[in-house]
């Protein structure tokens, strides 16, 4: 199994995955989907399946324009009615299989929007598994409440996601990192490992280099969303439980001007 990133818009990504063996290829959330087609064709890659979160259109937009560029695509999502051009719907659990050795579990992480899925992928023994999370968890944050709530983000991230391999490679949808650490940092200023991590992803950003992927280790140890179940850092923000914390920390994060 191999992963491409596509950086697309102002701060997006979307992402290549791909079987080895046959060369067949999924494309998570290809908002221009121009760029994917072409790097997919520059790499001898067959497009047989689109992977999308939710139905925002930064996410979900290049859909039908794909569709129209490669014959026979199949579209994922966790709606046949809000995200556009879907052809299959999927909910938690569903599996799908690309090529010989790539396994796509669907997982509902529901919040940031009521449908909105993340896709865990397995390769061969041996390989990384990695989970694509749209705008669910993002490198040290996670998307705004935006169709749900602190409850419902505490069983995505913290639950459904924070269950997952803790090697488990971590491809969000945004490139928010920088921002992200920076503001983790003012939960928990005496947290080393935020501290190496916000230094590291400076100087990628100054780099033009990407930050992704992480790790859910490491979002374990840097994220204060998914930090929210540690009584250091309840206490920190004043709350008593996860989920309140949580809300506290969303909170926090909507009113914060870095």
């Amino acid at each position: 199994m191999k992963i491409f990133h596509v950086p697309c818009l102002e701060d997006n990504y979307s992402y290549l995955i791909i079987d080895e063996s046959t060369k067949e290829a999924a494309v998570v959330d290809p908002v221009e989907p121009e760029k994917l087609v072409n790097a997919a064709n520059e790499h001898g890659l067959h497009l047989k399946l689109v992977l999308t979160t939710h139905h925002h259109w930064d996410h979900a937009g290049g859909n039908e324009k794909i569709k129209e560029m490669v014959p026979g695509i199949k579209v994922y999502g966790g709606s046949l009615d809000n995200v556009k051009g879907c052809t299959d719907k999927v909910g938690n659990g569903d599996k799908v299989s690309l090529g010989a050795d790539v396994n796509i579990l669907a997982l509902h992480t529901p919040c940031h929007t009521k449908g909105h899925i993340s896709y865990y992928v397995t390769g061969k023994e041996g390989e990384d598994p990695a989970v694509f999370t749209g705008d669910t968890l993002f490198i040290a944050g996670c998307g705004k409440f935006f169709e749900g709530t602190a409850e419902q983000m505490y069983q995505s991230l913290c639950v459904t996601l924070g269950s997952l391999p803790k090697p488990t490679q971590v491809y969000c949808g945004h490139e928010y990192t920088v921002k992200n650490l920076q503001f983790a940092l003012t939960v928990e200023p005496d947290n080393v490992k935020i501290q190496e991590k916000l230094s590291w992803a400076q100087k990628q950003h100054r780099a033009g280099l990407p930050t992704i992927p992480s790790t859910i280790e490491e979002e374990m140890e840097t994220n204060p969303f998914m930090r929210a179940e540690l009584p250091d850092v309840q206490a920190k923000v004043g709350c008593h439980s996860p989920v309140e914390a949580l809300r506290k920390i969303r909170l926090m994060k909507d009113n914060w001007r870095g």
